[in-house]
């Protein structure tokens, strides 16, 4: 299974996204609350699939944070936001995330966008 690391700045959700990604034997390698903060942990804990809110406490938003997690370690990135405009939708279409959840975050949602990523990437890097 996963290691997981949760970008999400509000608590309850990143506690609920722990609980669903559990429930599928994934392990969560931590919460963290802001971009600088996924950064560093992306880094030194190489997960496998990072979940990130697009809006984040600290300098970075979730988008910044996940271009730059994408530029130097490739781990694929699923958004997972409540923000559904136009806007914050091209950008984040534009990053190419592995997914994009709407918060609420429904259980079968979160592990099926997890299982079809990994899928997917994990299959191509071993072509």
């Amino acid at each position: 299974m996963a290691k997981i690391l949760i970008t999400e700045d509000e608590r309850l959700i990143a506690e609920e996204l722990k609980l669903i990604l559990h429930k599928d034997q994934h392990t969560t390698v931590g919460n963290v609350d802001s971009g600088e903060e996924a950064i560093e942990k992306a880094e030194a804990l190489k997960p496998d699939l990072i979940f990130i809110d697009i809006q984040l406490k600290g300098k970075l938003d979730g988008l910044q944070t996940a271009q730059i997690i994408l530029k130097n370690s490739k781990i694929p990135v699923i958004f997972c936001s409540a923000y559904k405009d136009d806007v914050t939708l091209a950008r984040a279409t534009k990053i190419s995330p592995h997914g994009i959840l709407d918060k609420p975050v429904e259980d079968e949602d979160v592990l099926n966008t997890v299982q079809n990523m990994l899928n997917s990437f994990y299959a191509k890097k071993i072509c």
